[in-house]
């Protein structure tokens, strides 16, 4: 694996792209269980399959490039739309909670966020939890703690970090449609279906009064790069982020379904959203999904 890895990180994009794409649909086409929740949770949303099918080949274009991003001499060209509501936080003295969903190049959004804003602002924080095989932990390990960004485990260590950050006015990113272990999440409602959502985004910017900021990295066509799409959760939901927890996790969850919106093709329908969460203890049984 470690040599193809390699290879993967010097070929061209397009045809990385290329490439991602297939793998897409031979995964599509082998696991009916992967099909099946991708089907369930685009039609949750309300969407047929003719109108998401792109988003088969970019899930696999979000793998392929995968070894791009970790490894690769230079960042991929990505243009970026919106920075001024960026530049307005911090011109305000505020820290950043950027958040994003599975879309596009979610993992380009920290790292183009990062080269543009670290060197004036200080390193962007993010959640990391090191992968099960050595190599690719090393690797992993290696690529998100670079160019400005700096990783804190997935611990309550890690989190004293991000408050830290975001009071000493820096940025953090989350991806917050991720499933948490139970105890550290609630049911909301996701495309009108109960899913545990993370409260851990709303709350850092709660404490520390950071301003939320919403991110979606577009693929262009072709290989020709990528679009970082920037808005303020307020400008996005037009209400600011509520005081209560409850209130703010389903902001939170709407403004996800919000960028979601923008490119359904890009999402990855695929991700078991409304499953339920792990325990934190494996001894004992996850929650039951609430019945409204």
């Amino acid at each position: 694996m470690q040599p193809l890895f390699r290879l993967f990180a010097v070929m061209p994009l397009w045809l990385v792209h290329a490439v991602g794409a297939l793998l897409g649909w031979l995964a599509f086409a082998a696991s009916p269980t992967y099909r099946r929740r991708f089907l369930a949770n685009a039609a949750q949303a309300g969407y047929r399959f003719a109108q998401v099918r792109a988003a088969v080949a970019h899930a696999g274009r979000m793998v392929a490039e995968a070894p791009r991003l970790w490894q690769g001499d230079a960042l991929p060209p990505c243009e970026v739309r919106g920075a001024d509501c960026v530049e307005q936080a911090w011109a305000a003295g505020k820290g950043i909670v950027f958040l994003t969903p599975h879309i596009g190049c979610f993992e380009l959004s920290v790292q183009e966020g990062a080269r543009r804003w670290a060197p004036a602002h200080g390193s962007f924080t993010i959640l990391y939890r090191p992968a099960r095989q050595p190599w690719l932990a090393r690797v992993m390990e290696g690529a998100r703690s670079r160019g400005g960004i700096q990783a804190v485990p997935t611990t309550l260590h890690g989190v004293r970090q991000m408050i830290k950050a975001l009071r000493a006015g820096r940025a953090v990113g989350l991806l917050p449609d991720q499933v948490p272990p139970e105890g550290l999440g609630q049911w909301a409602p996701f495309f009108g279906r109960q899913a545990y959502t993370m409260t851990l985004a709303a709350r850092l910017a709660q404490q520390t009064g950071a301003a939320v900021i919403l991110a979606r990295c577009e693929r262009l066509v072709r290989g020709r790069g990528y679009v970082l799409h920037l808005q303020a959760l307020e400008s996005a939901l037009g209400a600011p982020l509520a005081p209560t927890l409850d209130a703010a996790v389903l902001q939170i969850n709407q403004a996800m379904e919000f960028l979601i919106r923008q490119s359904p093709e890009q999402y990855l329908w695929g991700y078991a959203r409304y499953k339920r969460p792990r325990p934190l203890n494996p001894s004992a049984p996850a929650p039951a999904e609430p019945s409204a």
